[in-house]
């Protein structure tokens, strides 16, 4: 389906064009790479393995021809009703390398989010965007979103996590981690440990064996599945790959790291330690590590992939060391003119929530 928004001009002389489902997987790799506030989670091959490509939906802005504005949905329509809802993780991606965040982009690009999903598809919007509310862009967007309607949807808590400053000299950043963090860190580079560092199929299946260990050992319920990320990783255009860093000592793998770096803030997503490579640290290592490859890659910031001190205070303090902001971000926020998809959507959930509860017991 191909849509054509309206044209609106704006005080600078902003000609804006919407383009809904017109590109290819190639020309969304490509676009992509063009914009600082990209993520994994807006690649196509994220959206196509978690969710499979026919439930994907591209929209596009462009001001006078060039894009400024992309958004990547997942659109989900329930059996015999048709209606459904339209859900935006981490975006929409509206700033271009070489720019700053405009508000004018962004408000264009929420209206016309609003005008194909909302108002032509009646479905319902939900959007998940990247900002923190301690930052001015994040409030901001967050007050943009409220003007045109959006609500926070109180059922899903707001992602919570810490985020370092890379733009910092490498030296200074080593300072700003926690003594014991450092010292841990210094312990482990006196191990003799090797660091193997790539984004091959090899280096992954790796990480994997490391990974099951782990969980043999730990033996808790997670929602990550980690051979998806590898189904992600085989699709991801190069650029866009996750980085994967294994420790070895004697040649034996004992910690593992993988990481997004795509767009200026890079992301830890999974880690894993056999039982060896508890004593050796090699987590701490890993950590510096990647830090140093995503400032060497140009990244701004560093996202240690969420927080929750009440349920998982080892992990809270481990990534409490590295020096980072304790950042929220904006929470869940949601939008529908269609009563009826409203209804089918949380009806659906509540059903799929009990029906959770129900096996779990």
């Amino acid at each position: 389906m191909a849509g054509q928004g309206a044209m609106t001009e704006d005080r600078e002389l902003r000609m804006f064009t919407t383009e809904i489902d017109q590109v290819t997987e190639a020309q969304w790799n490509a676009l992509l790479e063009g914009f600082v506030d990209a993520s994994l989670y807006q690649t196509w091959a994220y959206g196509a393995v978690s969710w499979g490509d026919k439930q994907l939906s591209h929209l596009v802005l462009r001001d006078c021809g060039r894009p400024v504005a992309l958004a990547q949905f997942r659109i989900v329509r329930l059996p015999v009703l048709g209606r459904g809802v339209a859900y935006l993780r981490w975006g929409p991606v509206c700033t271009p390398a070489g720019t700053e965040w405009n508000e004018a982009v962004c408000r264009e690009a929420l209206r016309a989010i609003i005008a194909e999903y909302v108002d032509r598809r009646r479905l319902l919007l939900r959007i998940l965007p990247r900002q923190f509310t301690q930052d001015n862009q994040g409030c901001r967007l967050l007050e943009l979103c409220q003007e045109l309607g959006m609500r926070p949807d109180d059922d899903v808590k707001p992602y919570h996590t810490f985020r370092v400053d890379l733009s910092p000299p490498l030296e200074t950043l080593r300072k700003s981690l926690d003594q014991k963090w450092r010292n841990q860190l210094n312990g482990a580079e006196r191990n003799g440990l090797e660091v193997v560092e790539g984004t091959s199929d090899a280096i992954y299946q790796e990480f994997l064996a490391l990974y099951d260990e782990m969980m043999a050992r730990k033996q808790f319920d997670t929602t990550v599945d980690v051979r998806e990320f590898r189904q992600i990783q085989e699709r991801l255009p190069e650029p866009q790959k996750m980085w994967i860093l294994i420790s070895r000592k004697d040649g034996k793998p004992m910690t593992a790291l993988v990481g997004s770096r795509v767009g200026n803030m890079g992301i830890y997503l999974l880690g894993a330690t056999s039982n060896e490579g508890m004593k050796t640290k090699g987590s701490y290592l890993l950590q510096w590590t990647l830090m140093q490859r995503l400032k060497e890659r140009g990244c701004r910031w560093y996202d240690l992939g969420g927080i929750n001190p009440e349920t998982n205070p080892g992990v809270y303090h481990f990534k409490q060391g590295l020096g980072g902001q304790e950042v929220n971000g904006l929470g869940r926020l949601a939008l529908s003119a269609d009563l009826l998809s409203t209804a089918s959507v949380n009806g659906a959930e509540k059903l799929r929530a009990l029906i959770s509860r129900v096996r779990s017991h």
